[in-house]
């Protein structure tokens, strides 16, 4: 069933009306055609802008890069205008009170995050498709969707105009800026759960069951409503589209947009990976799109809007969305366990963790984390993993102290009804901190010192004893040799692509493109043949071409010191702990 909301046209006294015609007159070579109208205009120039960036994707991506043939009329006349910026188009409008603009936008990049159209459908993320007037992103706007041939449904958050799907309406920018549009042939199916109708948009087929979903994502959404003790939503709308292998998603304040692997539905492990991805953007609708960093809105959407705060954002979103799946009974509690075992093994096996702490992480969103090179493993940290092993230890902290009676949860309805709801405005990293500290009952000064400006050692099993359970790193006994560089066979070429800080190569000298062509005067048909029986401390000379150059090079092998972490029961758990794992599991 699809399901609509409804809206009449609204229009503000004195206010310049704004409203948009969608078309593709050229789907199948990628483009959309705006046409945009703004009438009872009173001002001697009009700035049109485009964002260069769009909310919850951390990278100023320069949607007008896409923009050609920028017109501007006025009864039937063109007018005057200059791109002064670029991203933003002046119009002369002395003595003009209603002008159309049309122009077209090139839509051919596959992501949750930009806009992509063939013959087929066409997503429409709407901050690379819609310029705004400058000073009037309070103004509401109307969007008029005529549909390529063939294509018969609409799915986004916005509302219906009249009840027509192809009509809708936006109260501001900033809903207009965070509403993606899938125009197409999608199989559109709903279900309710928190007393808000859900929409389920797929694209591209799939081996996907309709009500193993409804049923599944239904539990998720009552799981994460009960949190907060509302949903804000009267209507949400999962966007899905499948790929040969796809992934991604991009949360919205009603809506969001995931990308999946279309036969992936299937295998266990690739439904419930699908599962977490969804919890994860879905939950997003409290914990990011409301409940918010101070620096996250209103948004600025030429600029950078910078925060140290995605850990939360983020971080505890990441966390959240497994522990959700474990307390709906999706998931069982060994599967929880191991995949947090993994979040923790990647944070100990990545040197970036020792350089870069968790809130330069997040600050750096913007040139780092959607621009990772081959050294991003030794500088860098995900705000993701590292925010989600923070959020595990708090709340186990939290459990602990309460004797089970108060977690995470709680910390998140406080901050919620706090500054959503009463306060009206996002939280800063200070009043982060005291919300957390009212519960956790302790002064949170050295768990920040170490763990969020710095960079200690986290204790992971001071945290983990507390539920009766310890970490294992099942290599801690092994003593095997490694250069600590990977390589990967190009055209039948031994190429390094990644040295590890600290490691063999790294300090005598491997680089990155270098390819390997001897080891001992061997040549290297297969690097992990040659290696094999090695120890740690051998003295090994290895040729490699360099820029066509051949340079040999000296290395004493070192340990590898990569960690498989698994999180183990204690085997005589007191009562309390007990409590703490019941509680912390839904057990």
């Amino acid at each position: 069933m699809l399901y609509f909301m409804d809206t009449p046209l609204s229009k503000a006294a004195g206010a310049a009306q704004i409203s948009y015609t969608v078309s593709f007159s050229e789907a199948q070579a990628h483009y959309a055609d705006v046409e945009m109208t703004v009438s009872n205009l009173k001002q001697p120039t009009l700035d049109l802008k485009m964002p260069v960036w769009t909310p919850g994707s951390y990278l100023i991506r320069e949607f007008s890069k896409n923009v050609e043939s920028f017109t501007a009329m006025s009864n039937g006349e063109l007018i005057s205008f200059a791109k002064i910026r670029k991203n933003c188009w002046r119009i002369q409008t002395a003595g003009v009170t209603s002008l159309t603009v049309k122009y077209r936008v090139y839509c051919f990049e596959v992501s949750v995050r930009t806009s992509y159209v063939d013959a087929v459908h066409g997503f429409l993320s709407t901050t690379g498709i819609f310029m705004y007037p400058d000073k009037m992103l309070h103004l509401p706007s109307t969007i008029h969707i005529i549909p390529y041939k063939g294509w018969t449904a609409v799915s986004t958050s916005l509302e219906t105009v009249n009840g027509d799907p192809f009509t809708r309406h936006a109260p501001d920018y900033d809903v207009l800026f965070d509403s993606p549009i899938e125009v197409g042939t999608q199989d559109v199916f709903g279900f309710d759960a928190a007393g808000v109708k859900y929409e389920i948009a797929m694209c591209g087929g799939g081996n996907y069951d309709r009500e193993r979903l409804k049923r599944d994502f239904a539990k998720i959404v009552e799981q994460e409503t009960a949190i907060y003790g509302e949903n804000p939503n009267k209507y949400y709308v999962f966007i899905i589209h499948n790929f040969a292998k796809g992934g991604g998603g991009l949360e919205h304040l009603s809506s969001t947009v995931l990308g999946a692997s279309r036969d992936n539905y299937a295998t266990e492990a690739g439904y419930f990976s699908f599962l977490s991805l969804a919890a994860h953007e879905h939950f997003h609708l409290w914990n990011v799109k409301r409940l918010r960093p101070i620096a996250l809105g209103p948004f600025d959407y030429e600029n950078e809007n910078y925060t140290t705060d995605l850990w939360i954002a983020e971080g505890f979103t990441s966390y959240y969305q497994n522990i959700i799946l474990r307390h709906a009974k999706l998931y069982p509690p060994e599967k929880y366990l191991t995949s947090m075992a993994g979040t923790i093994s990647t944070i100990e096996n990545q040197p970036g963790a020792r350089v870069q702490t968790v809130t330069e992480s997040s600050f750096d969103a913007w040139i780092k984390a959607y621009r990772t090179n081959e050294n991003s493993i030794n500088s860098g940290i995900s705000y993701y993993d590292k925010g989600a092993v923070i959020a595990m230890l708090l709340d186990l902290e939290i459990i602990n102290n309460s004797k089970g009676k108060q977690s995470l949860d709680n910390v998140m309805k406080y901050m919620y009804d706090t500054y959503y709801k009463t306060k009206k405005h996002g939280y800063t990293d200070i009043e982060f901190k005291s919300g957390l500290e009212k519960f956790t009952g302790t002064n949170l000064d050295d768990f920040y010192k170490k763990y969020i400006y710095g960079l200690s050692p986290i204790d992971y099993n001071k945290y983990l004893n507390y539920a009766g359970y310890k970490l294992i790193d099942e290599f801690a006994a092994s003593n095997d040799a490694t250069l600590g560089a990977t390589i990967v066979d190009k055209n039948g070429k031994n190429i390094v692509t990644n040295v590890l800080r600290g490691s063999a190569g790294w300090i005598d000298g491997i680089n990155v493109n270098d390819e390997l062509e001897s080891i001992n005067g061997l040549p290297v048909i297969n690097v992990a043949t040659i290696m094999n029986g090695r120890k740690p401390g051998d003295k090994i000379s290895i040729v490699v071409n360099r820029d066509g150059i051949p340079v040999t090079l000296a290395v004493t092998l070192l340990r590898n010191a990569k960690a498989a972490y698994k999180i183990e029961a204690l085997p005589d758990a007191s009562p309390q702990q007990v409590e703490v794992r019941k509680k912390w599991l839904a057990l």
